[in-house]
């Protein structure tokens, strides 16, 4: 059974909440998730106008329902990125992402502020990959 293998080299800084190295060996199933957004199923954003914590929450929840269709769950996600239009709110996402991630071994990650996505009201998006045994 293939299992990733998560690390942060000793040669750099401890990260707060991800991994620096997720290695995949042996036979298994890459699943690639494209970015969620902070939509309702009626494909609304969510919560007021700019409720960010909302817009995350529900942002993994989109992300943990496509997770559950593909077979798996938030502990075979190996990398994610993350989309914010204001970086002063890396302490909320950081605090939903550990209700969702497994903290004692995170997912690979990069978070990058942007200025605008393609949804007008929208604050956040992220996208990931899934390693699952064959």
């Amino acid at each position: 059974m293939a299992k990733p293998k998560f690390h942060n080299p000793s040669g750099l800084s401890k990260p707060p909440g991800y991994s620096h190295v997720v290695e995949v060996a042996g036979p298994a199933r890459l699943i690639y998730f494209a970015g969620q957004l902070g939509l309702d199923i009626n494909g609304n954003v969510v919560g007021a106008p700019g409720d960010f914590r909302a817009q995350v929450t529900q942002a993994f929840e989109n992300l943990k329902i496509a997770l559950q269709a593909s077979g798996a769950e938030f502990g075979d996600v190996v990398k994610i990125t993350n989309y914010l239009t204001d970086i002063s709110h890396l302490s909320i996402f950081r605090e939903v992402r550990d209700q969702y991630v497994n903290v004692a071994a995170p997912p690979a990650s990069t978070t990058i502020q942007i200025s605008k996505f393609a949804r007008e009201g929208a604050l956040f998006e992220i996208e990931a990959v899934a390693m699952v045994p064959s």
